[in-house]
């Protein structure tokens, strides 16, 4: 069965690399048009949206601290026009920002790193929310992480507390916007290789005892995530939501 989201106006926050790049591309692949947003990959957000217009769809690539309240309403001002509507907004952008134990992690740190998490996921739906629920297919996906059942890796307490805070808000949003039939699901990753975050924060061989311990025998791609998305963006999942699905090769179960 082939999706088709021909027609279907879409956002991917943090899509200028790695899992949002790869979302952005997917969504455009089954037909939809996509705003790139990102905050500091310029040159890969313009270069995914670039690929998307030589596909056949619309596209453009615009740059939002989605942190800041007045930026984020903005940003979701400006890819609406574009789009002329809004049907599906993923919430991608995340940062692990660095690794440090609890004890040398500074107020500034904490909120810097729930702000990037969570706080833009917030901002950026706020404003989306009248353009979803007046489409017919209106959608968000959530992008939580495997550390947020078992804690993650060294040194990723504030990470894994504000990908825990994703799945509170998926779940809170999914039950208060339900009678609008706009659903609410989130992804959790486990390893997914070949991304700047793991490639940045996880030295290498961390990431093969990581592999070597995943039941499926191999780390995640970008691709498994997006595809994922792409069903949860769907009208395939028309009766999901509030859910959380792991893409984690067996790694752990909920």
């Amino acid at each position: 069965m082939t999706i088709d989201l021909t027609g279907r106006r879409a956002i991917v926050t943090g899509s200028g690399a790695g899992i949002g790049a790869a979302i952005a591309k997917t969504l455009a692949d089954a037909g939809a048009d996509v705003v790139i947003h990102y905050a500091n990959s310029e040159a890969g957000a313009t270069a995914v949206s670039e690929s998307i217009v030589a596909a056949g769809r619309r596209s453009i690539a615009l740059r939002a601290d989605l942190t800041d309240s007045s930026a984020a309403d903005a940003f979701i001002g400006e890819a609406v026009e574009f789009l002329g509507g809004l049907d599906i907004l993923v919430n991608n952008a995340g940062h692990l920002v660095g690794r440090a134990p609890l004890a040398e992690t500074t107020d500034e740190r904490w909120h810097q790193i729930m702000d990037v998490n969570a706080t833009s996921a917030f901002f950026a739906t706020r404003p989306a929310l009248p353009h979803l629920t007046a489409s017919e297919h209106g959608r968000i996906v959530m992008m939580s992480s495997l550390a947020s059942e078992n804690g993650g890796g060294a040194g990723s307490v504030v990470y894994a507390t504000s990908k825990a805070a994703t799945i509170g808000f998926t779940r809170a949003l999914a039950k208060e916007i339900a009678s609008t039939s706009v659903t609410v699901n989130a992804v959790a990753p486990g390893f997914i290789g070949d991304t700047p975050f793991h490639d940045t924060f996880t030295p290498a061989e961390a990431q093969k005892n990581i592999v070597s311990g995943i039941p499926l025998g191999r780390a995640g791609t970008p691709q498994d995530v997006a595809d994922v998305a792409l069903f949860l963006a769907s009208d395939l999942s028309s009766y999901v939501t509030g859910q959380v699905v792991d893409i984690n090769g067996g790694l752990n179960f909920r």
